[in-house]
């Protein structure tokens, strides 16, 4: 029986032809190759699954072989492809960053970087997630890599160049790899199970390359792992169970149910969520990508080229989205991006996620913030309108002196005029005399603090 082989090392790319999604960098390094335009250092950068191994590994090989094509690819025949694709050369080291990160193992590598190549053409270093390296051990890599010997060349690979001193990437030739569009992520996943004989629908294997997030081996790797649960035709439903996912169906309803105002929907999904043990985190992370969808349908139509969906989703989307407006999208998607922090450390993550379906559900009663402008900005110019005042009748009052004279007993009390009528007060003026006094106060109070 032979040892079974995941499919990520299985359908690994062994030519140039076979690497999907990295077009402008495949043709570079072939072009190189043939016109001999050969630089002694290269940096290959990108985030997992993209191919930044493969590539390099593509690369050594194609400079070491025997039998190298009219077109810059490698046979897979000879001797020295052979031994590159099991591993085993002795021209082609790889070295791993992350367990080989001292000086004393570059110290190795300045050390045998002088002896001769084997059997091949050039003495190759492939060093993978080299940014895991100290900073000691790139200062002692930089005179070796300005200045290697002329049959040496060395390959880099790493997720995380900014962790690479600049002294390092200014010595190299960097690529940065793409992610790996959709479409192309699932015409491999098509080949693949077309060759194992696997039944899968359409929209298992969309949902697979979207879960992926652009690299190739994390889709090819979950592809592996429901092959292995299921035995038969693949659905989605099966894919959510494997994964852990809950169906769209769910993310459609939360839509549906909050223009009808039908707030207990939020606590049955919570509990359809907390019953069948799905990860909460990914369930947020899901309703965070389907909002996101959302507002890339409301700003650019359900047409756009960018929009990573199947073609028979994109009306149900337009729909859904018309329940909402851009501002409620907007609101409702920065929300749920600190949720997906919050949740993470709630000490009752079914509450904090009942409680945030029902902030999204609410968010079609609020009032737009546009309208409340309004409405504040006539309500401002309506009281600051002044309005006339009518001068009060003319009544004469009567003053009584509380201690009258004994002249003035048995005398009539004398009337006396009353106010003239008051206008209205200007409230700019009154503003400013509030400030004078406020200021003449503060004068005053420091002026009896001086006094001895």
């Amino acid at each position: 029986m032979s040892k079974y082989r995941v499919l990520a090392r299985r359908y690994r790319p062994q030519t140039f032809g076979e690497v999907m999604g990295q077009e402008a960098i495949v043709t570079t390094l072939k072009n190189a190759i043939l016109h001999h335009r050969l630089a002694h250092a290269y940096l290959f950068c990108g985030s997992r699954g993209t191919g930044k191994t493969t590539l390099a590994r593509l690369f050594a090989k194609a400079l070491n072989c025997h039998a190298l094509t009219t077109d810059g690819e490698p046979c897979n025949q000879c001797p020295s492809c052979r031994e590159i694709a099991n591993g085993n050369s002795l021209d082609v080291l790889e070295i791993d960053g992350a367990s080989h990160r001292g000086i004393d193992d570059i110290r190795q590598i300045n050390e045998t970087v002088g002896y001769a190549a084997a059997f091949g053409k050039y003495k190759i270093y492939l060093i993978d997630e080299v940014h895991m390296l100290t900073k000691e051990a790139f200062n002692a890599l930089l005179k070796t890599l300005e200045e290697p010997p002329e049959k040496v060349i060395f390959l880099f690979a790493t997720t995380e160049p900014h962790k690479v001193l600049p002294t390092i990437v200014s010595r190299c030739q960097r690529f940065n790899l793409n992610r790996i569009p959709l479409a192309k992520i699932i015409e491999k996943l098509h080949k693949i199970c077309n060759e194992l004989g696997v039944a899968i629908e359409e929209k298992a294997l969309q949902l697979i390359a979207q879960h992926a997030e652009g690299g190739l081996r994390d889709a090819e790797s979950l592809l592996d792992q429901v092959t292995a649960f299921h035995e038969g035709a693949i659905t989605v439903e099966t894919l959510n169970d494997v994964l852990g996912l809950i169906s769209k169906e769910a993310l459609f309803a939360i839509d549906h149910a909050g223009k009808e105002g039908r707030l207990s929907v939020a606590f049955e999904i919570a509990e359809q969520v907390f019953a069948q043990g799905k990860n909460m985190v990914h369930f947020v992370e899901s309703l965070t990508e389907h909002f996101r969808l959302l507002l890339l349908v409301k700003l650019s139509g359900s047409d756009a080229p960018f929009l990573e969906i199947a073609t028979e989703e994109r009306p149900r989307y337009a729909k859904a989205a018309a329940l909402y407006t851009q501002e409620q999208c907007l609101d409702i998607l920065d929300y749920l991006v600190a949720m997906q922090k919050e949740i993470r450390f709630h000490p009752s993550p079914r509450i904090a996620l009942e409680a945030a379906l029902l902030h999204i559900m609410r968010t079609h009663q609020a009032i737009p913030i546009e309208l409340l402008v309004r409405r504040l900005s006539e309500l401002e110019q309506t009281v600051g309108a002044p309005t006339a005042v009518k001068p009060p009748e003319k009544v004469a009052t009567v003053t009584v002196d509380p201690t009258p004279t004994p002249q003035d007993l048995g005398k009539a009390p004398k009337p006396t005029p009353a106010p003239a009528a008051v206008g209205p007060i200007d409230r700019t003026k009154q503003s400013r005399y509030d400030t004078i006094l406020q200021f003449a106060a503060v004068e005053l109070e420091g002026t009896i603090q001086r006094k001895p």
